[in-house]
């Protein structure tokens, strides 16, 4: 089932998320394969929890469609729980980022180029990954989400003062979406 994406203002957006243990979730399988139904549907490579309006820590990926430009990110698609990333390195890279939350924004983001993540699966089983590059990227701003934080938070005060009125304008409600949303 396709979900309604929640766009910035949503209050959602900016809650602290909560662990997920076996029983709070209980269609968590379902839960896992509509968000990777939304996410396709709205063409993004990564969709959290709070995004779809839930305040626990949850996301998904796919950098499958993107395998042209990072082939380290072709079979990229997966579910990540309690994810905690537990090491970054010093090296950042700066990158063009959007977000299905923010449509039509899209802004130079630092981030560290590698990161080690810790995380459960869909079956509560805990591994820990080492991601770089465009992997890395996703997985950050996803794992933002979850700590209550948009990607324009980490723009310079000055594209921040640029991008103002476009996000006040998504959080009225008068932007236009090519997928399903919620403001």
């Amino acid at each position: 089932m396709i979900l309604p994406i929640y766009l910035y203002g949503q209050a959602v957006l900016r809650k602290p998320t909560e662990p997920i243990e076996p029983d709070t979730e209980p269609n968590l399988k379902q839960l896992i394969s509509d968000m990777h139904e939304t996410l396709t549907a709205a063409e993004g490579c990564g969709l959290a929890a709070p995004q779809i309006g839930k305040s626990i820590r949850l996301f998904v990926v796919d950098g499958s469609e993107l395998k042209d430009d990072y082939p380290e990110c072709a079979d990229f698609k997966q579910a990540f729980i309690n994810p905690t990333i537990v090491d970054s390195s010093d090296e950042t890279v700066s990158y063009s980022e959007g977000c299905l939350s923010l449509p039509g924004i899209s802004e130079n983001v630092v981030r560290p180029k590698t990161i080690t993540i810790r995380y459960q699966d869909a079956d509560f089983q805990w591994h820990e990954e080492t991601l770089t590059d465009f992997k890395a990227r996703i997985v950050q701003h996803e794992y933002d989400h979850l700590e209550a934080h948009v990607f324009t938070d980490r723009i310079s005060p000055i594209r921040k003062q640029f991008v103002r009125s476009k996000l006040n304008n998504i959080a009225k409600g008068k932007t236009v979406s090519r997928y399903k949303y919620k403001h």
